[in-house]
């Protein structure tokens, strides 16, 4: 019998749910899978066949004492409070559960210290990449505990000062979009969703991993832009003074963000990974507002896809009228030619592929078959 592929999932956010799932779909079906994750909720409905274990939630867990409380974090790690029993629990739950069922590659989404835990385990473990400032011992020291790294982006978007040691360990997937909707044209998405064929259209799209967009700098790029649609989608933050304009329009949550995207003649949106690759999929002018997240995640991937001109780098929301003319304009005139490399449609059979071939290289011996993105992608890696 195949040897399973456990998947640490974290739960802030849906993007690493939605990411272990694309990728699980293209899994053999005679390849068993389990998902290690203290939210079951974001893998209702999966279709494929999986084991879910439910991990104790250890957010936000008081230590039982000051003096514990006070204990300094090791340099190799990021958060290790001592004293809390949901993190013994935690631990000892994945241990059991990789010891139980004998699993032959943990795939960790994402955790710097579940790296350093599984090798200490002796189970091999493969980290899922994200962008930032990530040469800290605690970051190096999982990179080097891993038997690999799984990048879900375009090597192009690699950072020019991660170490080349751990370079030579990554297989860089392509753009790996989660949506799996038809793609439609312009005209097509505005019939569905009953915009309007001749306007001006700016789609402003926020996911589920911060308090969402702020709602006041939209309402002067409404103010600017008294001709142009603004439509939002996901949530946003509030303040409680902003003033309502009838050419700013908020749609909340919605289940196909692409048929949005589609219909969009420009896209502002967060740097976050599967927002990323939804608008290189669209091929639509980007404006990317790259949210707060640890280790400057976003704020590095937006500096990485303005440097390949695949987007305009927002650094600071505009405060004036003019600021967002200038800003529409530079929009306006952005060459979408240089999106297109980073949306890879294969993506995802390319992550299944290779965690496929290292599992059996790893418990059989044989010689991993590598796709030839996995050999393209290595080597243009700057």
């Amino acid at each position: 019998m195949s040897k399973p592929i456990s998947f640490f999932v974290h739960h802030q956010g849906r993007g690493h749910a939605r990411r272990t799932m694309a990728i699980v779909r293209e899994l053999p079906p005679s390849r068993p899978v389990s998902v290690l994750t203290a939210d079951p909720s974001l893998f209702d409905g999966f279709e494929r066949d999986i084991e879910i274990i439910t991990l104790p939630n250890m957010i936000g867990a008081p230590a039982p004492t000051p003096a514990l409380h006070d204990q300094p974090t090791p340099s190799i790690m990021h958060c290790v409070p001592l004293g809390l029993a949901p993190m013994r629990q935690t631990m000892r739950c994945i241990l059991d559960h990789l010891d139980d069922r004998d699993s032959g590659l943990f795939v960790i989404d994402v955790s710097a210290e579940l790296a350093l835990l599984a090798r200490i385990a002796s189970v091999p473990a493969i980290k899922i990449r994200m962008h930032g400032n990530r040469c800290d011992p605690g970051h190096l020291a999982a990179y080097d505990a891993c038997t690999g790294m799984l990048a879900p982006y375009d090597a192009r978007l690699e950072q020019a000062d991660y170490p080349h040691w751990a370079r030579a360990k990554t297989f860089y997937t392509g753009g790996l979009c989660t949506s799996t909707h038809d793609k439609h044209d312009r005209r097509t998405a505005r019939a569905a969703l009953g915009l309007a064929q001749d306007r001006e259209i700016v789609v402003v799209m926020t996911g589920g991993g911060g308090a969402g967009t702020p709602y006041a700098p939209l309402t002067m790029a409404a103010r600017a832009a008294p001709d142009t649609l603004f439509v939002t989608v996901g949530p946003l933050h509030r303040e409680g003074h902003e003033t309502d304009f009838a050419n700013l329009v908020n749609h909340g949550w919605v289940e196909r963000t692409g048929d949005y995207l589609a219909a969009a003649d420009i896209v502002l949106a967060s740097a976050g990974d599967n927002t990323v690759h939804e608008i290189a999929r669209a091929g639509r002018p980007y404006i990317c507002a790259p949210e707060w997240r640890y280790f400057d995640e976003q704020q590095r991937k937006a500096q990485s896809l303005a440097a390949l001109g695949a987007a305009i780098h927002l650094q600071t929301w505009p405060g004036d009228l003019a600021g967002w003319q200038r800003l529409l304009d530079q929009a306006r005139a952005l060459d979408v030619s240089a999106q297109r490399p980073l949306h890879d449609p294969q993506a995802a059979r390319h992550a299944a592929d290779w965690l496929e071939a290292t599992t059996n290289r790893l418990w059989t011996g044989a010689e991993p078959a590598r796709p030839a993105t996995a050999l393209s992608a290595t080597g243009s890696a700057r």
